[in-house]
């Protein structure tokens, strides 16, 4: 099975696209741009959703659903933030059909079904949402007023790859409303804490956070708040954001609220997002040569049994071993699928559930249970041994947190060998020839030094971390005096 991936030293951008279609994570679509996600695919996208969803709700937030078209006048209200999607942006023009007459079997626009107002295909929910929240917001009683909603958005993207960016795609969109800046600011660190806390302990992926530059800001923030993950071919991928958007959307659509002073002011205001580019992530922070390797935590099988068996007797008897077997998996929380098809050797299934990324294979024989043993085989270090049937359950269980640990240290282990300084021009750019992952180098703070590194390496600030120690030193390119250092990278 392997053999039919390309590997990732040969090209790493081919694997990735082999691995995704090949495990059966998702498919080409006829509209260009777009892709298909398939059941596992949606699968893995719905164990991200679920617990996700779960987080949010924790912390106050309530699920709504708002219109997939955006009025082009509301759209341009906030012009930072129309003007940074523009370029981006599906339109729609007209709302009718008809039969071509000079074409037979084929079909025209009506062109007297034009639209009065042009609609904007969502590309980001703020417009429309804070048309809503006008309404919906008058009083400090009414705040703090925190919504979350799951939906697909449209960006047109000109070049496009699997989850990674896709014309259309999945996510969650955060916008709450706030009586004080404070307020807001705190909600906005809050999920990044969140999105940090889900990456690092679901999706077994270490990630930094931090706060983007000026030039990477999302269009109409005050702030933008991210997390930066590294992928094994040294390139960084912004797993998540959160902006602080002061006043400028409540201004902008007019969003006033009476404080308890009765005195009128603008809402301060937040917006956060993830979406199905986790799963690209995902499958670059940990999958190997021969398939996907995927976080017990959020498989979507996370044990598969395979019968190895001669003649319906064999069979019976393993059957009736795997049976209660399963339900003992599935009394502790366990995704278990027993694989008894006929249709294909047990070779061919373990080489599937390989490239699937199931973190644990068992093999069950009818010599294995004369000796009351099973063959156990973990998907992320291919190690073998065997295992007694008595206390199954509660041992495959400590294996998967096991597995999920092992997973995760591997990543950071990588992540913190590929964050190296740099203090002189040629040596950063030999890091990011040779080396990849985060050089950590001073910057003078302006955007055109930024704008000039970008122009000559394809290296951007990721993010200045959070955590970041004060420390004197020279901007990498200008020789300017620096009090930081930020973390560049080439990126996805």
């Amino acid at each position: 099975m392997s053999k039919e991936i390309t590997s990732r030293q040969q090209d790493y951008s081919q694997w990735y696209n082999d691995l995704i279609i090949k495990s059966g994570l998702a498919d080409y679509s006829a509209v260009r741009g777009c892709m298909v996600i398939k059941p596992y695919g949606y699968a893995l996208w719905e164990n991200m959703r679920d617990e996700l969803d779960r987080m949010f709700k924790e912390t106050g937030h309530q699920n709504a659903y708002f219109p997939l078209f955006v009025p082009k006048s509301l759209f341009e209200k906030e012009e930072e933030n129309a003007e940074g999607f523009a370029k981006e942006c599906a339109v729609v023009t007209h709302y009718r059909l008809k039969v071509n007459p000079d074409k037979k079997g084929a079909l025209m626009v009506d062109p007297e079904s034009r639209l009065e107002e042009e609609l904007i295909i969502r590309p980001t929910s703020e417009a429309i949402i804070w048309n809503t929240y006008k309404s919906w917001i008058q009083s400090y009683r009414d705040l703090p007023l925190l919504i979350n909603q799951w939906a697909n958005v449209v960006r047109w993207e000109m070049r496009t790859r699997l989850f990674l960016r896709t014309a259309e795609f999945l996510w969650q969109e955060g916008h709450t409303a706030h009586a004080t800046a404070e307020e807001a600011v705190a909600e906005t660190k809050q999920m990044l804490e969140v999105y940090a806390d889900f990456a690092e302990h679901y999706m077994a992926m270490p990630v930094i956070k931090g706060v983007k530059s000026a030039n990477e800001r999302f269009a109409g923030a005050v702030d933008t708040y991210c997390i930066e993950a590294l992928m094994q071919d040294g390139k960084a991928l912004q797993a998540g954001t959160s902006h602080f958007l002061g006043q400028n959307f409540a201004k902008a659509f007019d969003v006033k609220f009476s404080d308890k002073q009765n005195k009128l002011d603008y809402v301060w205001a937040t917006s956060w997002g993830v979406s199905t580019r986790l799963i690209g992530a995902l499958v670059m922070a940990h999958s190997d040569d021969d398939g996907l390797i995927l976080p017990p935590r959020l498989a979507p099988i996370q044990v598969v049994i395979v019968p190895i068996f001669k003649g319906e007797e064999q069979k019976r008897l393993i059957d009736e071993k795997v049976v209660p077997l399963m339900k003992e998996l599935k009394a502790v929380g366990i995704k278990v699928k027993y694989d008894d098809s006929d249709h294909t050797r047990p070779g061919w299934k373990f080489a599937e559930y390989e490239l699937k990324g199931v973190p644990v294979r068992i093999a069950v024989g009818a010599r294995d249970i004369e000796k009351n043993l099973v063959e156990v085989a973990r998907r992320d270090t291919k190690g073998k041994l065997n295992m007694s049937l008595d206390g199954l359950a509660i041992n495959i269980e400590k294996l998967l947190h096991a597995i999920q640990e092992n997973i995760y240290n591997k990543a950071f282990s990588f992540r913190e060998t590929h964050i190296t300084n740099a203090d002189a021009w040629d040596d950063f750019v030999r890091l990011l020839d040779e080396k990849g992952g985060f050089v950590s180098a001073h910057w003078d703070g302006t955007g055109d030094t930024e704008d000039r590194i970008k122009e000559m390496t394809k290296a951007t600030i990721r993010c200045i971390p959070l955590n970041n120690q004060q420390e004197d030193g020279n901007c990498i390119l200008t020789g300017k005096p620096s009090t930081q250092r930020v973390l560049f990278a080439r990126a996805y």
